[in-house]
């Protein structure tokens, strides 16, 4: 199997040049950044005290097995009376990474965890944006191969989006698919 970087240069780029007249290499479109993002939603708000601060750790120790990295807390900019939440409460955990990281992650995903994801039919095409990034939401983190299910652990969601640098769909959906992608096959 070729590393994901690898295929990147030597399969991918090739495709995309011959596919779109890309005159140059750097015009080829490439996945920019990875964003893992969570929420601890009505989890925290219900908590206080020491019962919130584990949770919170829980949740940034598992975010941080699965992507590598540590990952930044993330608070409230304004007061939301309907949700109970005041300007700079903690919200949530988000990661960004670029880089060996991103395409660590990446192949663990295409080829670990989709696979490992139950009734996984493919990704489908919505998920895509008009600006060509791919948003994914996984109900339970673990659907990761870095998360045993045989410890206890705190459940929580997140979302993976993939971002690209080209500000098309159509281009985008052939890239992540010539990454190794699994889109959904479309019905006739």
């Amino acid at each position: 199997m070729l590393r994901l970087k690898e295929k990147y240069q030597k399969e991918v780029v090739p495709a995309l040049k011959e596919e779109f007249h890309y005159k140059n290499d750097l015009a080829v479109p490439r996945i920019e950044k990875v964003v893992i993002n969570t929420s601890f939603g009505r989890r925290i708000g219900e908590e206080k005290g020491e019962r919130q601060k584990k949770t919170m750790a829980a949740i940034e120790r598992d975010l941080s097995l699965i992507t590598g990295q540590k990952p930044a807390l993330r608070k409230a900019k304004k007061s939301i009376a309907g949700f109970h939440l005041r300007a700079g409460m903690p919200v949530g955990y988000q990661v960004t990474l670029r880089g060996g990281r991103m395409y660590d992650f990446l192949e663990r995903l295409i080829y670990l965890t989709f696979p490992r994801t139950r009734d996984f039919r493919g990704i489908a095409e919505k998920n895509l944006d008009k600006q060509g990034n791919l948003t994914l939401g996984f109900a339970e983190q673990l659907a990761f191969p870095e998360m045993s299910a045989e410890e206890e652990r705190e459940s929580f969601g997140l979302a993976v989006t993939v971002v690209t640098t080209t500000k098309n769909r159509e281009k985008a959906k052939r890239l992540l698919s010539l990454m190794g992608f699994p889109f959904e096959k479309e019905k006739k």
